[in-house]
């Protein structure tokens, strides 16, 4: 069980994480600055990506305990 409570903790920081470079992308195209936006953007799939490998990892554990 306290590996799943791990495994929902670190997918949640990684979404919050994400949620806050997709806010930061998005002021910086209003500001014209693409460039940093698309780093922004970047950053974002990366935590996005490790968010939904512990939600698989979640939902493997889920399946073995009973």
């Amino acid at each position: 069980m306290e590996t799943i409570i791990k495994n929902h903790k670190k997918a949640a920081t990684h979404l919050e994480e994400a949620a806050k470079l997709h806010q930061e992308a998005a002021k910086h195209h209003e500001a014209g600055s693409h460039d940093k936006a698309h780093e922004c953007t970047i950053k974002a799939h990366g935590h996005t990506t490790h968010a939904c490998d512990s939600q698989k990892e979640i939902l493997k554990q889920h399946a073995t305990v009973k």
